[in-house]
Formats: structure tokens, C-alpha cells, sequence
């Protein structure tokens, strides 16, 4: 799918202020407000835009911690990878599953309350995922840059 200037600044200003009323998406754009639902509704339907997601600052939920979990999988069952992402998405503190090449297979996101809560969770759902052969954790300490913007 093709875009141009016009598209490229609405979807500078979607990811700017995601939720902005249309009226107020066009005027930033610079564009009227009819152009602008149609150019939103032909960038859905060719698929650029994927959807529109509340981002939830977890810590003011009370989840204080938050570690990326690295797995190497026992490919030596068909099924290992299929299996284990099915698992790991029945955990609810999981909020991000990867795949990758490489000596990383999958990468889980995980959130907890403090680590007395993450201990239970890495204990009770995590260690009892299917096919782990090896696995390594990283603790979030601080987030430097989390934006989903290219230039666009």
C-alpha cells in the first residue's frame, strides 16, 4: 500500500496523541475532518493501522517489578515451541511473547507486584511451561526509550 505526506502526518499525530477524537486528529494533521476519516479508514483496511490499545502504566496498578525471561526450547518435540506459546499464554502476568532465531527461541515480558509475587509466578506457572531446556532472566531496572514512532 502506497502513502504520502498527508498519510505519513495523520499517523505522526495518532502516535503522538493515540485516542484523539477526529476532529481534533485532523486539525493536526492539517487535513478536514472527512478527509481524514477516509484516509484513517483506507490506512485500517490496507492494514497499516493495526488497531488502537490503551497503554497502561503497570506501576500505578501496583506491579512494581517486571522481568524478560529468555528460553531455550527442547526442539527434539515436534511440537515445543506451539506448546509452550500455548502455555505461556494462560499466564496472566505474561504480556509479551517473542520468537526468535538464534540461541534465544522465545522471550516472555513478565510483570509481578514485588518479587515475593514474581517468585510465586516463576515458580508455579513459569518453571511448569512445557519443553524449557534452558532459561535466563533479565530485571528491568529502568526504561531509556519505549516508542513505537519511526520516521515516518
Amino acid at each position: 500500500m502506497q502513502i504520502d505526506d498527508t498519510d505519513r502526518r495523520i499517523l505522526r499525530q495518532m502516535l503522538a496523541a493515540p485516542g484523539l477524537p477526529m476532529a481534533e486528529l485532523a486539525e493536526r494533521a492539517g487535513v478536514t475532518a472527512a478527509t481524514c476519516w477516509r484516509r484513517v479508514e483506507r490506512l485500517r483496511a490496507g492494514g497499516v493501522i493495526l488497531g488502537e490499545q490503551a497503554e497502561i502504566n503497570w506501576r500505578k496498578l501496583g506491579y512494581e517489578v517486571e522481568v524478560s525471561l529468555r528460553f531455550t526450547l527442547d526442539k527434539t518435540h515436534p511440537r515445543a515451541f506451539d506448546e509452550f506459546i500455548a502455555a505461556a499464554r494462560d499466564v496472566p502476568e505474561v504480556l509479551e511473547i517473542q520468537t526468535f532465531l538464534g540461541q534465544t527461541d522465545v522471550r516472555l515480558n513478565v510483570i509481578a507486584r514485588d518479587m515475593a509475587h514474581y517468585q510465586e509466578i516463576y515458580r508455579a506457572r513459569i518453571l511448569t511451561l512445557p519443553h524449557i531446556a534452558d532459561t535466563d532472566a533479565l530485571m528491568l531496572i529502568s526504561t531509556i526509550k519505549d516508542s513505537p514512532e519511526l520516521p515516518l
